[in-house]
């Protein structure tokens, strides 16, 4: 176990060297991930690095009471990691460059994380900017409605939202079935560290005749980034004969079965919004589809703290015309008509990416 840094003991006398001591607290630097030891207690863990790092805390080194100060001053994130401790906190344990705070042990098994480094959330401008208030705490609100670029002004957090194109409904060549309806676009959200500017990619909507599925919203690359994939688009009548409904690993809603054949099923990759396509109707983020209903949306509300409270990822309905689903919506489109024709195409996507003021 460790021992404190002070032995003092009642009615002794200070010496100027051990006065100076008790604020001159050691720094143990780091330029790597580094595994705590029971040495530290007392000290200043302080990480200088330029990629991302990690600080982790394991059972048995130190007692109640004790503590110590991490502090990231690199420009790569540093979070703190329970290894074999638990580590509690009621802000976040990624640092980024400039955060920090004390590590606090309740039990030789538990410790607190009190935030002490202040905002860590980074700042950027793009799209069009708002002030937003989200349980009590103050953001400033980006929203990207067509590809562009987030210009970081300073290094830290970001919390994103991204929902990808929707899918177009599906078309009736043969005048007896009809078409399904288009998935909504898929819907992730996460938190981020960036240190330099990112090229944003706002998922297009599905093009009907033929229908074709929503494409991807992203985040830096489409393989490498924060990227959540379009819905699928609706089966066809004499066509496709079932819907496409092939999700990606990285989501978007199914879309609805053709004329009277049944919908499939696929599994959603985990943190990822999608429902699938019913018999007809096309999934949405929030719910399946419901026989010729599209699935429900999810609405901004959640992510903008009411300011906006549009509802986005809505799935298509099924054999109900050629209705599109709207620019930035990322609603899927209705499937045609028996003896229709075509659908229609699924909304575009939208991007929102907020940071603390």
């Amino acid at each position: 176990m460790a021992t404190t840094p002070y032995p003092f003991v009642n009615g002794a006398v200070l010496t100027a060297s051990e006065l100076n001591s008790t604020f001159n607290v050691p720094v143990n630097a780091k330029t790597a991930s580094y595994v705590l030891l029971a040495s530290d207690a007392g000290k200043r863990v302080q990480m200088n690095a330029a990629g991302s790092t990690t600080i982790t805390v394991n059972t048995s080194l130190f007692s109640a009471g004790d503590n110590l100060f991490i502090q990231n001053i690199g420009a790569g994130t540093c979070t703190i990691t329970a290894g074999t401790a638990t580590v509690t906190t009621a802000g976040s344990l990624a640092l980024a460059q400039y955060g920090g705070g004390t590590l606090y042990f309740t039990s030789a098994s538990a410790a607190i994380f009190f935030s002490g480094g202040g905002n860590n959330y980074g700042t950027a401008t793009g799209g069009t900017s708002s002030s937003i208030t989200v349980g009590g705490v103050a953001y400033t609100l980006l929203t990207f409605t067509s590809s562009s670029t987030l210009t970081v002004t300073k290094s830290g957090l970001f919390d994103v939202m991204l929902v990808a194109g929707g899918g177009a409904g599906g078309s009736d060549t043969s005048a007896s079935g009809g078409g399904g309806g288009g998935g909504g676009g898929g819907l992730i959200v996460g938190t981020c560290f960036f240190n330099a500017n990112q090229t944003l990619t706002v998922g297009a909507g599905g093009s009907a005749s033929p229908a074709v599925a929503g494409s991807s919203s992203y985040i830096g690359t489409q393989t490498n980034g924060i990227s959540v994939a379009g819905g699928g688009h609706g089966g066809g009548y004499g066509g496709d004969g079932v819907a496409e409904r092939s999700r990606s690993s990285r989501g978007g809603c199914g879309g609805g079965a053709g004329g009277f054949q049944a919908a499939g099923s696929t599994s959603m990759a985990t943190g990822i919004t999608g429902f699938d396509g019913g018999k007809h109707g096309g999934g949405g983020t929030s719910a399946s589809a419901t026989s010729n209903t599209g699935g429900a949306g999810t609405s901004l509300s959640t992510f903008t703290g009411g300011t906006n409270t549009d509802t986005k990822g809505v799935g298509g309905n099924g054999i109900s015309g050629s209705g599109a689903g709207g620019a930035n919506t990322a609603n899927g489109g209705n499937g045609a008509t028996s003896g229709g024709g075509a659908g229609g195409a699924g909304g575009s996507g939208i991007v929102l990416v907020r940071f603390k003021v």
